[in-house]
Parts: structure tokens; sequence; C-alpha cells
């Protein structure tokens, strides 16, 4: 009887294991998210807070365009309870994979708004992903983001609402930092490395020339480095910005070139572990980029 009883109890536990909402960790009963680089992975954790369990599939300091997946990450996406992802071609094996993910699939660059093409001759992409570089943006893919998980788990809505309701305060400040620092300057026009701040400039008056396009890795042509380099002189320019996770040898080549210095920008794409384990944030980066901004562009 004994016996007889305690594999009832089994059978009941295993039953009841798996009666939980499908994406969630019967040992902790956590919503599981995929997230598919930084931005997307802090937004989850900042909206789910102690609800979710997010795996960001993009290494700590690594390049989301190159992202390789292994097959422990599939199967975590196929999964998950909520996939957040760039469609686009932005990071294409990962977008075949999240077709067939059995949870709730959400393309947060289609929903962004409206998009900037790419740029003449890029033969990668579509549009420019880089939506998360402007704060505005980023705050309506925040919002997604908390509609999402009350879908599938709507028994804490009213958490994931309060979240995103108190990020978003703290993006709106950011928004207004970059208002007022970028208002008044003596230059309006930033050369990087590669098109990926397209987005901020167009929230905040700027131009952007990019000495590529929007591939990180993209080599620039001798003649695209010559005409950015009489142009860099003719405009005053005094900075050429390059990347945290990328090889800053073409910016230097360009300002050697051209008689100026460089400046890192970060573009967010993903954060490494150093920088992590130091308490960075997508708000204190885009806050260190804002400072860079002001120093290089001469603003009051």
């Amino acid at each position: 009887m004994r016996v007889r009883l305690g594999v009832l109890l089994l059978v009941g536990a295993m039953a009841l294991g798996a009666c939980g909402t499908e994406g969630e960790d019967p040992a902790d009963g956590r919503t599981k998210v995929v997230a598919a680089f930084y931005p997307l992975f802090e937004a989850a954790q900042r909206v789910g807070g102690a609800h979710v369990q997010v795996t960001n599939v993009t290494p700590a300091g690594g390049e989301p365009h190159d992202i390789e997946l292994s097959s422990r990450q599939l199967d975590r996406i196929e999964d998950a309870a909520v996939v957040l992802y760039f469609g686009h071609g932005f990071q294409p094996g990962l977008e075949k994979v999240a077709a067939r993910a059995k949870g709730t699939k959400v393309d947060l660059l289609s929903e962004a708004g409206t998009l900037l093409g790419a740029p003449p001759g890029d033969q990668e992409l579509d549009v420019d992903p880089h939506v998360w570089l402007d704060p505005t943006l980023f705050k309506g893919m925040v919002t997604k983001v908390a509609t999402a998980l009350s879908r599938v788990d709507p028994a804490n809505q009213g958490a994931y609402e309060a979240n995103a309701a108190a990020y978003g305060r703290e993006l709106d400040d950011l928004d207004s930092a970059y208002r007022q620092g970028l208002a008044q300057c003596d230059r309006k026009v930033i050369v990087t490395s590669h098109a990926a701040f397209g987005y901020l400039a167009r929230r905040y008056g700027l131009g952007q020339e990019a000495v590529a396009g929007l591939q990180p890795d993209a080599e620039p042509t001798p003649q695209r480095l010559a005409e950015l380099a009489s142009q860099v002189r003719a405009q005053g320019t005094r900075t050429i910005f390059y990347e945290t996770l990328v090889s800053p040898k073409v910016a230097q080549t360009l300002a050697r070139e051209a008689g100026v210095s460089t400046a890192a920008l970060d573009p967010l794409e993903g954060l490494s572990d150093d920088a992590l384990n130091a308490g960075a944030t997508y708000i204190s980066v885009m806050r260190e980029n804002l400072a860079t901004l002001r120093s290089a562009l001469g603003c009051r």
C-alpha cells in the first residue's frame, strides 16, 4: 500500500508539473524568455523582473550580426514562452529558428515604427536595424515586451506593466538629456565606422556619415576613405568614432588621413563581461555616448 501510494503521489506531481504554463521552468515557475541580443535582453529583464528567466543568445562581448547558434540555444529558442528577436535579416539564422518556436514570437524590429532604409549599395540588409539607439523607439519596444509577457503570464500582468512604466520613465529622462545636451553644438555631423547611429541622429537633429555600411566588419574602398577624409577636413570634423566590439583600424586610418582624433561610441549591440561586471546598462552606456558626442561636437 505504501509503495502504491508513493507511485500515485509521484504520478500526481508529474501531472501538476506538466500543467504549468508552457515555457516555465517547473523548478521555479519563472517564464522562460529568449532575447536575440543585449538591448532586448535588458528590456526583458527590466520588465520581467523576478518572474522571468531570460537567456541572451548572443554571448557577452559578441557581435549579434555574426552569431552562430549552438544546439542548446536552438532548444531554448524552440521551447521558450517568449522569443524576442529582430527580423529583416538582422540575424537570419535566429529568425528562421524563431519561426519554429512554440511560444509567443515578437519581431521587435518590424513593430518599431518607421524604419530607415539601408545605405545605397548595402547588400546584406534592406533596413537599418539599430532602432534601440533611439531611446523613444526603445521605450516602445519595452512596452511591447510587457504586452508579450502579460499575454503568456496574465497572473503577473500588473508587475510587468509597472516595471515597464518605471523603465519607460528612465528612458524619458534619457531622451530629455539627449535633447538638451545636443541642442547647441558647433558641429552637427558624426562620422562613424559603420552606419549604426542613423536613428539617434534622426531623433536629435544630427547627420551621420559612415565609413562602411550596416555591417560592422565591412571594408571601405580606398576611394571612400579618400572622399571622407576630404569631407572631414572641409566640414571641420574633429573626431572619427569607432566601436567597442569592432577593430578601430579603419577609423584610425581615416583619422590619420584627415588629421583628426578618434573616440569610442558604443552601439550597444552587446556588452562585454567586464562592462557587465562593472554594472553597465543600456542607460549608463547611452549617457557615456552622450558625453562623448557633446565633447566631439563642441556642445554647450
